[in-house]
């Protein structure tokens, strides 16, 4: 790696080999860069929907070989121009969005990395015919879920990597990390079964979460934090 990217999208990198790789919210196409000079990419697509962002890519990508498009999402692809896709840094809703939109440009490898309810993308691929193949949490203060999905030729909702786990669980927190040991998952655990427990009231659906968060700590043997206002 050259240094210049951060741990979060060093790892997304890590994933990347490909022809063709399009990166929607490429801002200062950090990314693109990287995969461009070490190899790991013949050719980028760079989309962004806003004009700075778009400028910035245009400077960071000018002499490399990469096309600069501005444009919303998915729209700006032609079906079937690029094998590979990343989008990251947003909200689990936005990314499905985006690939909801035009489902038919989608290409074959998809990276994604996730800041907030990754179990909306996890869904989003066991229902449209992708199956997971990695899936990492990354460290620091404010974690993000990176997943990779490789397209499915073979029936909905078949893939492997749910077999012998719980489905709703492993939906909610990851087929992989659920069947190995991973001590920032385990962290992350803690942290936020100790964040819902401070609250008197919880929805159905979070109630649903915090009872199956407890039952995998329980499982992986990872004690509660102690509540901060015991001595």
């Amino acid at each position: 790696m050259s240094g210049k990217l951060d741990d979060r999208l060093v790892a997304v990198a890590d994933r990347i080999r490909s022809g063709t790789h399009a990166d929607i919210g490429s801002d200062h196409a950090s990314l693109l860069v990287e995969l461009l000079v070490s190899g790991r990419i013949q050719h980028g697509i760079a989309i962004e929907n806003k004009q700075l962002p778009f400028e910035n890519s245009l400077r960071a990508l000018r002499g490399l070989a990469a096309d600069v498009r501005l444009g919303d999402g998915l729209h700006a692809l032609q079906r079937g121009e690029a094998y590979s896709l990343s989008i990251c840094g947003l909200g689990a809703e936005s990314i499905r969005d985006i690939l909801l939109a035009c489902p038919d440009r989608i290409p074959d490898l998809v990276v994604l990395q996730i800041f907030h309810r990754p179990e909306i993308i996890r869904r989003w691929a066991v229902e449209n015919g992708f199956h997971l193949t990695q899936e990492t949490t990354t460290a620091g203060k404010r974690h993000y879920t990176i997943l990779s999905f490789r397209r499915s030729h073979g029936p909905e909702n078949s893939d492997p990597a749910y077999d012998n786990v719980d489905r709703e669980t492993a939906l909610l927190f990851g087929p992989f990390v659920l069947k190995r040991e991973d001590r920032q998952f385990d962290l992350h655990l803690q942290c936020e079964e100790a964040w819902w427990r401070k609250f008197d009231q919880l929805s159905a659906e979070t109630a649903q979460r915090l009872k199956l968060l407890r039952s995998v700590m329980a499982d992986r043997q990872v004690a509660p934090l102690p509540d901060r206002n015991q001595s």
